[in-house]
């Protein structure tokens, strides 16, 4: 898939109106569905490659498709927009990856701290390249609880304003501010530690905002 530019989120349009009644008109047409993937595969494919990579993102965008053509009875068709539901439900496959992209994080982490030219055994996707870039960066991030990870890449990756943010990943919008404050707060407390290239690992989440 496509990593070039800014993710686009058209609700309407010559393919068939806005995205809650193109499902809703798949409940007895269920061709209808490819419109939605249509408009999103590319998207959703961009936010899991950045999290987890290229390879992995080819299974779960398609999983994610899989699974909201599934549940497209009891999408609310008065919702015009698919996006939040869509990121929600990628959010929740890349939950089972938990480890694997705190993992990636800490290789993205030590490959950028390298110094140029100097030989490495980890491979960077072009999905990643931005990220990787920033070795301060993604050592922050990989020592980020999951709940607030997902927060700030949801919004900062898949775009999403607080309110979708809040209808993908479940929760209310005081808790996605509080999340992306706490988020925000401990990325800085980590950027601006004097060993701040060296991968962290997640820190417990004691706390339950």
């Amino acid at each position: 898939m496509p990593d070039n530019g800014a993710a686009t989120a058209p609700a309407t349009g010559a393919s068939g109106g806005s995205d809650g009644s193109v499902i809703e008109r798949s409940w007895e047409t269920p061709d209808a569905f490819a419109v939605i993937f249509d408009r999103y595969a590319d998207d959703i494919h961009r936010y899991i490659a950045r999290r987890l990579g290229s390879d992995t993102a080819d299974d779960l965008m398609a999983e994610t498709f899989e699974i909201a053509f599934k549940r497209r009875r009891r999408y609310d068709p008065a919702h015009p927009h698919a996006r939040p539901w869509l990121y929600g439900i990628a959010t929740n496959l890349i939950g089972r990856h938990r480890r694997a992209e705190a993992r990636r994080l800490r290789a993205l982490s030590r490959v950028a701290a390298l110094a140029p030219g100097t030989e490495h055994d980890v491979p960077v996707d072009g999905a990643a390249e931005r990220l990787s870039a920033d070795a301060p960066l993604a050592g922050a991030l990989a020592g980020l609880p999951a709940r607030y990870r997902d927060v700030l890449l949801v919004i900062a990756w898949g775009e999403l304003d607080y309110e979708e943010a809040a209808q993908a990943l479940g929760v209310p919008v005081g808790t996605v501010r509080s999340r992306l404050h706490r988020a925000r707060t401990r990325l800085r407390k980590a950027l601006a530690a004097p060993d701040r290239t060296a991968p962290t690992a997640p820190e417990k989440e004691t706390d339950h905002g």
